[in-house]
């Protein structure tokens, strides 16, 4: 925790800020009127983010971790901000935007060749084969232009059997190659049994897991992070901001907004800097298109301010007022309730990126990549039996059906 403590603070940053021209940035912040205002009268000044020990790697790496879901190709000038502010974690996997994404790293990677031993490389696999995943590798190398990949993930697992023993050889294999350093896998679903699970294996590096201030607290997260950390698995968070901006309908909902903006910070940045106190947790993963949202981001990362016992008590009681709108990503439960099996996970996370991120084209284009026989057996199936097992209490057939008529 001491690096993040002693770095500069966010007063610094919001100089540097000015130093590249802010007023071209607030346009598209859509944040509060107080933190466009702490924007304003600035000078120049050095910033670096913070880094922590990635697990037993012997790497160190920027707490904030640069997300490319977007068209990176045209955001080559965010790519170059991004380094001279230290977020040097850069995160893609082998279907984002297409190939896009990557092809946008390796078109600054040609251009800037000096900046790749800067750079914390990661990418992703879906193909769940070795056959898959071999060419996936192949082509993520040479989109983005690099002999080799910092981290390697199997995307998006729900169990810890898709890490089987050939899985592990071809790690191996890949690592032994020089084409990859470290190896792991990425959840959405059944994050704490993933976690757990992993940990027993012996030979994972790394792990990305949604994880934020509605899921932190819980006994069983607390038990797999703690289950990692003792293994030496480093740790990336993702979809920190827990189902979107906080809303002002409640008296708490008021009381959290106040505090955070007399604090200087927008509820987004608030829900990073909860995890972030968690020092087990190595980097937040955040999509970041623009200029904006980068600036937005690294304040946060920046700044020493903690939140209080009563900040994180707020968020908490929050997040139990307001957990009938959250899918916690327990797949296990309400998917072993039906008759047949359906991602109902899957969906709900497609109606995450289309409502709390406002990205309806990504939320169509993971929904499309449901055959037509699942999505005919999502709109035919009962969900009453899923529903009554839902600890969240979640409203699962309306859901579902309104993901259809959206996304379809």
């Amino acid at each position: 925790m001491k690096n993040y403590e002693n770095n500069c603070s966010r007063r610094n940053f919001l100089k540097t800020v000015g130093a590249v021209g802010v007023g071209s940035l607030l346009p598209s912040m859509g944040g509060s009127s107080t933190a466009s205002a702490a924007l304003t009268a600035q000078t120049k000044a050095n910033i670096a983010i913070p880094k922590r020990p990635f697990g037993k790697s012997g790497e160190q790496v920027a707490v904030l971790s640069l997300g490319g879901i977007f068209d990176v190709p045209n955001n080559q000038l965010l790519l170059k901000q991004a380094v001279r502010w230290g977020a040097t974690y850069w995160d893609t996997a082998n279907s984002y935007g297409g190939g896009r994404s990557e092809k946008g790293f390796g078109k600054y990677f040609a251009r800037f060749p000096e900046d790749r031993r800067k750079i914390f490389l990661v990418t992703k696999s879906g193909a769940w084969t070795v056959g898959g995943m071999t060419r996936h590798l192949n082509k993520s190398l040479e989109r983005m232009q690099t002999d080799y990949i910092d981290l390697f993930f199997v995307h998006g697992i729900r169990s810890i059997d898709e890490m089987d023993d050939d899985v592990k050889r071809w790690g191996e294999k890949a690592k032994a190659a020089g084409k990859i350093r470290f190896f792991g896998f990425s959840t959405h679903s059944n994050m704490e049994a993933c976690l757990r699970d992993g940990a027993r294996l012996g030979w994972i590096d790394g792990i990305m897991l949604t994880y934020n201030y509605r899921l932190m607290h819980t006994d069983r997260m607390r038990a797999a992070v703690d289950a990692c950390v003792e293994a030496g698995i480093g740790l990336t968070a993702m979809k920190t901001q827990g189902g979107g901006q906080v809303m002002t309908h409640t008296e708490t909902e008021l009381k959290l907004a106040g505090r955070f903006i007399q604090k200087g910070f927008t509820d987004g940045q608030a829900k990073m800097k909860a995890v972030w106190q968690n020092p087990r947790i190595a980097s937040i993963c955040s999509q970041m298109p623009n200029l904006a949202y980068l600036s937005e981001n690294v304040a946060a990362a920046v700044n020493k301010t903690r939140l209080s016992s009563n900040d994180i008590r707020l968020m908490r009681k929050y997040a139990s007022e307001t957990s009938s709108g959250y899918c916690a990503g327990c797949t296990r439960i309400c998917e072993a309730a039906l008759p047949e099996p359906v991602p109902v996970g899957d969906v709900m996370r497609c109606l995450m990126y289309s409502r709390s991120y406002s990205d309806r084209q990504r939320a169509k284009t993971e929904f499309g990549r449901m055959n037509a026989r699942v999505r005919s057996r999502l709109a035919a199936m009962d969900y009453s039996a899923a529903e009554k097992q839902c600890p969240q209490g979640l409203k699962i057939g309306r859901l579902v059906a309104e993901a259809i008529e959206e996304l379809a």
